[in-house]
């Protein structure tokens, strides 16, 4: 059974930083891709972050290009994202997903249709 539990989230001022962890059970970070989406009321699921099952090609979505960064610890089989410069508009609920397999086909999709593993979310607030 596939289990994908995020943290990390939190409250924050304008210009801060946050550092959110997915930790993957009955899954492997090493073999499969992952991602992260957030949601914030009213809107649509988005995109933000993906990265390959090897861990060398990542994808943002541009609304986060060059302040976030996903990265991944195989070892610990745990997903992150570094978020820094954090703006109002980031805030929303923050969600970790998984697809399995290595098909090059899915390297850089950042849509939810793509995914099929998905955790609860943890929530994050930018105040300004």
């Amino acid at each position: 059974q596939v289990q994908l539990v995020e943290s990390g989230g939190g409250s924050v001022q304008t210009g801060g930083s946050l550092r959110l962890s997915c930790a993957a059970s009955g899954y492997s970070t090493g073999s499969d891709y992952m991602a992260w989406f957030r949601q914030a009321p009213g809107k649509e699921r988005e995109g933000v972050a993906s990265i390959s099952p090897g861990g060398g090609s990542t994808h943002y979505s541009e609304s986060v290009k060059g302040r976030f960064t996903i990265s991944k610890d195989n070892a610990k089989n745990t997903l992150f994202l570094q978020m820094n410069s954090l703006k109002p508009e980031d805030t929303a609920r923050y969600i970790c997903a998984g697809r399995r397999g290595d098909n090059p086909y899915f390297l850089g999709k950042l849509s939810e249709k793509h995914y099929a593993y998905w955790g609860q979310g943890t929530q994050v607030t930018v105040s300004s």
